[in-house]
């Protein structure tokens, strides 16, 4: 199955798409288009996923325009006469937008057995690749903890995606946060607190930051010492 998952580039960067942003659906196109891609490779790729079940495919029909579409044929392109190529030409438009189309679209299928554990690791692997966020937030900020969460480790309740604890200049840290919207293509929710907040908080078990400490969490650091 492993094989089957992350069996080449191509795959791993369909994967990322697709658990990165589960709401969507694309076509192959628009994959091609977003990631840069052969329609030759992505349809390779498409095909073993949806055969392992982890990809779900859609089929969309449009609406038949015919009768909205004939009119504005009728009123600019007839003659009073009806005769000539004007009529010859209605008639082949008309049949033209009759015609039903179908596309077919692709979406994640979160019933997979592994969908919750493969988006987590495809999310903290978005992460840590993105080392300049890492390094600018250690070195600039040195926060006693970073905590991931809600849409980050699938997990709602939370409220915010990011928790970080210490001394955090704001201006800078909105900079740095932009970067990495940019780069996650979407916007992330953080909360900042100070290590003498997050303490009384937790002593007085805050029913917010109780929510995220007990819930789905992701620690990329804890410097936080044990009191």
């Amino acid at each position: 199955m492993l094989n089957l998952l992350f069996g080449s580039d191509t795959r791993v960067k369909i994967l990322n798409l697709f658990l990165l942003h589960p709401e969507n659906s694309y076509n192959i196109s628009q994959i091609t288009r977003n990631l840069k891609l052969t329609a030759a490779s992505v349809r390779r790729e498409l095909d073993n996923l949806v055969e392992l079940g982890l990809i779900n495919v859609l089929i969309k029909r449009n609406t038949d325009p015919t009768e909205e579409v004939e009119k504005e044929i009728t009123t600019k392109g007839v003659n009073k006469k009806g005769k000539g190529k004007n009529k010859r030409e209605l008639k082949t438009k008309k049949k033209e937008v009759g015609k039903i189309q179908e596309k077919k679209f692709f979406n994640i299928n979160k019933n997979f057995i592994l969908y919750p554990e493969l988006r987590a690791f495809f999310i903290k692997a978005q992460i840590l690749s993105s080392k300049n966020f890492i390094t600018a937030l250690e070195k600039n900020f040195q926060p006693k903890l970073l905590m991931l969460t809600g849409f980050f480790t699938n997990y709602p309740e939370a409220k915010t995606d990011l928790l970080i604890v210490g001394s955090i200049k704001r201006p800078p840290f909105l900079k740095l946060i932009a970067e990495l919207e940019k780069e996650l293509e979407r916007e992330i929710n953080f909360t900042i607190m100070g290590e003498k907040e997050f303490r009384y908080r937790q002593e007085l078990m805050d029913i917010f930051l109780f929510n995220i400490l007990e819930g789905k969490t992701i620690t990329l650091i804890n410097n936080l010492s044990d009191k």
